[in-house]
């Protein structure tokens, strides 16, 4: 895939969730595999111009993590085009626009969902950005405000004559949030709007069926993940397998997990510090215990987490508690006979299989 001069190896996208898409959470992503531009939290234009130190935190970067996209929003005309400017010329890859956050904070100033309502006046303000640089402009949108204002078509043939590289469409509303389920009849309206420029599909992409369903039911060039990709950092690696030939991997081996969760902590350790890393990994921790199996005493203690001493000490304990329930490949011992929550949890088609995906705890609670 392609955009504007930027060429990608893959048409697999890590979309950004506020609070959770940080350089340790993308390292650990490109690690795994199947994943090639990934974006950062979104940012805001006027706090990067004046170099606000969490600005700057959210678009740390390092060589290892390329190529890169910065997801900015804001309303101001001259704050996106200069902070597009500022990216530029410290090597970022590629300039997001946040055309979809439904948040109150980000509405009211104009940004997110609120471009959807003012086409004339967001023409003007992307064009100026596509104009200041020469990477790559995308703009990230829902489908519009709410279902009786399906915008997305419109401003997406508006975002094409601006000049923008590629359009990410979320299929839903900013009415909807995260609730109810995914319109792919939406995203593939924008996907025959435009003329020559890729549409993305994002939404409710939680296993690598669904992945294929997204581009088979949209006809879009490329597929963003978000929640999925928390849930399961596989998912990139095992839905380009499974496009291409059809063919499901298996899922990876309880030990696997433990492998990428521990080097998830380190470079959240390596980042942010061990205080703050390991108070961070607090809410990244049960995320990946939803597929543990039995990891009731593994989440009482997570949350609790100070150092990483502490983190060693845990898993080592958990890893035996756990083998009162299952054996070395999560199958339940005979002897053991579960309460019907567990029973029916190791009973799933996978648990990878699941098609739903809580909403992060965080800023993104009503994204």
């Amino acid at each position: 895939m392609q955009f504007g001069s930027l060429q990608l190896n893959s048409n697999l996208f890590l979309s950004p969730l506020a609070g959770y898409t940080n350089l340790p959470f993308r390292l650990t992503l490109r690690e795994v595999g199947g994943l090639d531009l990934c974006t950062t939290d979104l940012v805001n234009a006027r706090s990067l111009l004046e170099k606000n130190p969490k600005a700057l935190k959210l678009i740390e970067t390092c060589p290892a993590d390329r190529p890169l996209a910065v997801q900015l929003f804001g309303s101001v005309p001259e704050e996106m085009r200069d902070a597009a400017a500022y990216l530029e010329s410290i090597g970022i890859s590629s300039v997001d626009i946040n055309m979809g956050c439904p948040v109150r904070k980000v509405c009211k100033v104009g940004g997110g969902s609120a471009m959807m309502t003012e086409m004339d006046k967001t023409a003007a303000l992307v064009k100026g950005m596509v104009d200041a640089v020469k990477i790559p402009v995308t703009a990230k949108m829902r489908l519009g405000w709410d279902d009786d204002n399906l915008t997305a078509p419109d401003l997406a043939r508006v975002l094409e004559d601006a000049g923008v590289s590629a359009i990410f469409v979320h299929g839903r509303t900013r009415e909807q949030g995260f609730g109810g389920r995914v319109n792919l009849a939406g995203i593939r309206a924008v996907v025959k709007a435009v003329k020559h420029i890729p549409v993305i599909g994002n939404g409710d992409v939680t296993t690598p069926q669904a992945a294929k369903m997204m581009f088979n039911d949209t006809g879009c060039a490329g597929v963003s993940i978000g929640r999925g990709a928390f849930y399961n950092p596989w998912i990139f690696r095992h839905a380009a397998h499974y496009v291409t030939t059809g063919e499901l991997l298996p899922e990876p081996s309880f030990d696997e997990r433990l492998r990428v969760m521990c080097r998830h902590l380190d470079l959240m350790i390596e980042v942010f510090g061990e205080e703050h890393g390991c108070r961070m990994f607090r809410k990244i921790g049960p995320w990946y215990s939803k597929r543990f199996g039995p990891a009731n005493d593994f989440n009482k203690r997570i949350v609790r987490l100070t150092n990483k001493a502490e983190f060693y000490e845990l898993l080592d304990n958990y890893r035996q508690w756990r083998a009162q329930f299952v054996d070395e490949n999560g199958n339940l011992h005979a002897r053991y006979q579960p309460p019907p929550m567990v029973a029916s949890f190791m009973q799933e088609p996978g648990v990878a299989q699941r098609q739903s995906i809580p909403v992060p705890k965080g800023p993104v609670e009503v994204w």
